[in-house]
């Protein structure tokens, strides 16, 4: 049966794409002056701490039930995936990443089957087949058309991986807490972790007073505060409202964001990566198609 899905989930849809699918290049300006670990560590510091005035009195949460779940939350929902994508972009274009990004509904139909006993219909598993020829030819694809392995696209991938287990432990663990209290809570989780490695494992303070680390430290704030703070309490809202299926789909939009942002950037993209975008969004639009 087909549960009609409530307008605000759509709302909460395309502003998702906008935010997430601007996140990529977000992140190639950061790196102009900044490490890889030191991008991902200021992404959860700010969203960490822009979110711990909402975990404050909400800290009875961290009962027996909910304490594994809320930190796999943090952990495969924000802290290693930054890490992933800000290592990844030091080899990628921002276009690309955000392309690889759609793997997100795949791994996470593939997580329900395995792990939660979801049935989806025969056309689901042709989509999933499409959308990883698509990232293949993304793999084996260069700018200049040629084919030759690039293997920073794997950290994508294992990126999206953690999305899409993400999603399905958020539905099926975590679906009685407010959409805001996952987030903070799972970030208070990780945020400690992200300063600490900030603060004595990088060289961030000894060069913070450059004005070209100022500037990319700005544009990662930008991405800390609205990238994934906010972003992952209207996506942990959206879970709740429609399941994690459909929250995952906010991935068919987000690469044509980020192949705006990436080509405005001057970025050169191939056939080759055009025809697995369009392979890869037309995988997710089969298998999120209706389902019997």
């Amino acid at each position: 049966m087909n549960v009609k899905t409530p307008g605000i989930a759509w709302v909460l849809f395309f502003i998702l794409s906008l935010i997430w699918g601007s996140s990529f290049i977000l992140i190639k300006k950061g790196l102009v002056a900044l490490s890889a670990e030191e991008v991902a560590s200021i992404r959860i510091t700010a969203a960490s701490l822009v979110l711990l005035p909402f975990a404050l009195g909400k800290f009875n949460q961290f009962n027996k039930k909910n304490i594994l779940p809320l930190l796999s939350a943090g952990l495969m929902g924000s802290l290693i995936p930054a890490f992933l994508f800000a290592i990844a972009q030091t080899r990628l274009p921002s276009a690309i990443t955000g392309i690889m990004n759609s793997l997100t509904p795949f791994f996470t139909i593939i997580i329900s089957v395995l792990f939660f006993a979801a049935k989806p219909a025969k056309r689901v598993y042709v989509g999933i087949a499409m959308g990883f020829i698509g990232t293949l030819f993304l793999i084996l694809g260069r700018t200049s058309g040629n084919l030759s392995i690039n293997y920073y696209a794997l950290f994508v991938v294992a990126a999206s991986l953690l999305y899409g287990i993400n999603a399905n432990i958020i539905k099926h663990y975590l679906n009685e807490l407010k959409s805001i209290t996952v987030a903070s809570l799972s970030l208070v989780i990780v945020g400690p972790v992200a300063l600490i490695y900030l603060l004595f494992f990088t060289p961030f303070m000894g060069h913070i007073q450059s004005p070209e680390v100022l500037l990319a430290t700005g544009y990662i704030l930008i991405l800390g505060v609205f990238g994934t703070a906010l972003a992952l309490v209207l996506f942990n809202k959206m879970v709740q409202l429609t399941g994690a299926l459909f929250a995952a789909s906010v991935t068919y939009l987000i690469p044509l964001v980020a192949v705006s942002w990436g080509v405005l950037d001057g970025e050169n993209i191939s056939l080759i990566q055009v025809l697995s975008m369009v392979v890869i969004i037309v995988g997710v639009f089969i298998a999120n198609s209706k389902r019997a």
